[in-house]
């Protein structure tokens, strides 16, 4: 009996030591700001929901900023130490000459995420159908509205002259004053642009990821100070997201949706399936997280057709690739 006892003892201490020994493991939190929720991140969801953080040590916090400027703000002022934003946000800090410069480490998507969603149905939709009607737009100055207006100009127009174009409704409601309002086009992400079509409220006609070809279009950032004091960090946070992006090319669409669901409660299993479906077949996820100087000079020049970019932004001075090298090569 007492052999019995001492087993039983003998276990419980070793159980606990192993326990202890693992939950004593060093943790690093990261505070993760977004731009927005949208399906057009889904590699990053994964990356939290798979567990890539946690194997790499990090408890990533992810909270929600909604809008470039609020992702900025949040980011210049410590309330978070990485951010995932448009490239052009780290343009107009540097426009600012900013003493301590906002870096551009690992891109998650690389062409742009949004839509044309009409409201009438367009059998034989040619881009030149737009012209003279109401478009509702996105925010002045944002990746979505110049690669619009580039994507506009691209087809021999001028978004500005040509359309009757309305960029004065807040980002989150714009699927709501299209709906209600007169506008017979609009720009939209996914799975948004997919819930319309399915609910007969419009029409997915076109792709501006299609026609504007490859950019930096949400890219994860930091502040150089934050980068200088923290590589080990931001290489492991580079790696997570390398191992995310590898899965997601893998993965079917389907696969992949159940594990991104949590963060879409309001979205079906096949509608988000099929958004992220349209996704892969666009190429708009990343399959690695090198940020080119060609697809950065393509940003330059788009910000510089819709007449927003403060100045030239060097890509050795705004992009990091050593990170993401030595992740790639390990």
């Amino acid at each position: 009996m007492k052999r019995r006892l001492y087993g039983v003892a003998l276990f419980i201490f070793v159980g606990t030591f192993i326990l202890s020994a693992c939950t004593s493991k060093d943790v690093t939190e990261v505070s993760l700001a977004e731009v927005t929720r949208s399906v057009f991140y889904t590699p990053q969801y994964v990356a939290i929901e798979k567990g890539f953080f946690e194997e790499e040590g990090l408890d990533v916090e992810l909270q929600t900023t909604w809008g470039g400027d609020k992702t900025m703000t949040a980011l210049l002022s410590d309330h978070a130490d990485i951010a995932l934003v448009g490239s052009e946000t780290s343009i107009y800090v540097h426009g600012q000459e900013a003493s301590d410069l906002v870096i551009n480490f690992a891109q998650l998507t690389q062409t742009d995420g949004t839509f044309l969603v009409s409201k009438n149905p367009h059998d034989d939709f040619t881009w030149e159908d737009i012209k003279g009607e109401q478009f509702l737009g996105q925010r002045e100055g944002g990746m979505p509205q110049m690669v619009g207006e580039y994507v506009i100009k691209e087809h021999g127009m001028d978004p500005h002259e040509d359309l009757i174009l309305d960029q004065h409704i807040d980002f989150a409601n714009i699927p709501g004053a299209f709906v209600s309002g007169d506008y017979e086009y609009v720009q939209l992400f996914e799975p948004t642009a997919s819930m319309l079509e399915e609910e007969g409220k419009g029409h997915v006609i076109a792709s501006f990821g299609e026609e504007s070809g490859t950019i930096p279009y949400t890219v994860f950032m930091a502040k150089d100070s934050y980068l200088q004091q923290n590589e080990d960090v931001v290489t492991s946070f580079t790696k997570a997201i390398y191992q995310a992006q590898l899965w997601v090319d893998e993965a079917s669409s389907e696969e992949i949706a159940e594990v991104v669901e949590p963060y879409f409660e309001d979205t079906s299993l096949e509608m988000l399936a099929a958004s992220i479906e349209r996704y892969k077949e666009q190429g708009s996820f990343a399959t690695d997280p090198l940020l080119t100087e060609e697809a950065w000079n393509n940003l330059q020049n788009i910000m510089d057709e819709a007449g927003e970019l403060p100045g030239e932004a060097p890509y050795e001075e705004l992009v990091n690739t050593d990170i993401v090298q030595k992740v790639t090569k390990d």
